[in-house]
């Protein structure tokens, strides 16, 4: 059997794979709060993050999953489009991704700011608050939440009654500011969704469940998941700290382009 690879998935996965022996080399800390894609009030956050975290992965079975299904449907997309339209697709899907993904996240920002605008707290304080480092292993505490902000209170003489709702949208800002988006998943749904245009009979199935399901259900199904994971917090494949509405981002750029190349006539528009 022949490997079949293209050019443009072929350096993408030469890319994606120097940036996580990078992580591992020069150290994991280091490299991810360069590279990794933080929310815009925390101070790690840096303008060139929108573009890097699309190439940072959490551990070698982030990577590894994302790489095989990268080269799985990349690969026929990029014989069918061309590594030009290949790569609009991918960045451009990767870029709809975040931005999904962030605008989920602002609406719970705003909501907590929201909860604790009675508290009259300075910019600078709740700055603070918010960039604190209050985790324990993969966890960020309110405990520990709660013993760092009592020196920041006591300097800036707050002297205000936070009550139990105040502080819990503390910590959720806490966690919020301190979440970090890596991975290729956003690109690569949005691979898969003009994949699933252009093959829509094509049968897929999952690792762990080897039913052959038709792509045009399958990718479906696939983005209806990751939307009810969003909303509930439920995660049904993916470990719990996936950014769901990222999956759904990339898939829904990568159709929406698709779309509108059928609906031109993709020769009119052809750029290779």
């Amino acid at each position: 059997m022949r490997f079949n690879i293209t050019d443009g998935v072929k350096h993408l996965l030469i890319i994606n794979v120097i940036m996580f022996i990078g992580t591992v080399a020069i150290g994991d800390d280091l490299f991810k709060n360069l590279f990794s894609m933080f929310f815009p009030t925390n101070d790690l956050f840096q303008p060139w993050q929108v573009v890097t975290h699309m190439f940072m992965h959490g551990g070698p079975t982030h990577l590894l999953f994302n790489m095989f299904a990268l080269w799985m449907f990349g690969t026929p997309v990029e014989q069918r489009l061309g590594t030009k339209k290949f790569l609009f697709i991918y960045f451009s899907a990767g870029f709809g991704a975040l931005l999904f993904q962030l605008g989920y996240y602002y609406v719970d920002y705003f909501t907590a700011m929201q909860n604790i605008a009675d508290l009259n707290m300075g910019s600078e304080l709740l700055h603070r608050i918010m960039n604190i480092d209050a985790s324990s292993g993969d966890y960020i505490q309110g405990e520990i939440l709660h013993q760092k902000m009592i020196p920041l209170l006591n300097e800036a003489n707050f002297t205000t009654n936070i009550s139990g709702d105040n502080f819990k949208a503390l910590f959720d800002l806490n966690v919020l500011n301190r979440s970090a988006m890596v991975g290729a998943s956003g690109c690569i749904m949005g691979i898969l969704a003009a994949f699933g245009m252009m093959n829509p009979n094509a049968e897929l199935m999952l690792i762990f469940l080897p039913i052959p399901i038709k792509a045009k259900y399958f990718i479906p199904g696939i983005i209806l998941l990751d939307i009810i994971s969003a909303i509930t917090g439920t995660s049904f494949f993916s470990p719990s700290n996936t950014a769901y509405m990222a999956h759904v981002g990339g898939a829904v750029i990568g159709f929406l382009i698709m779309w509108y190349w059928r609906k031109n006539d993709m020769n009119k528009y052809r750029w290779n």
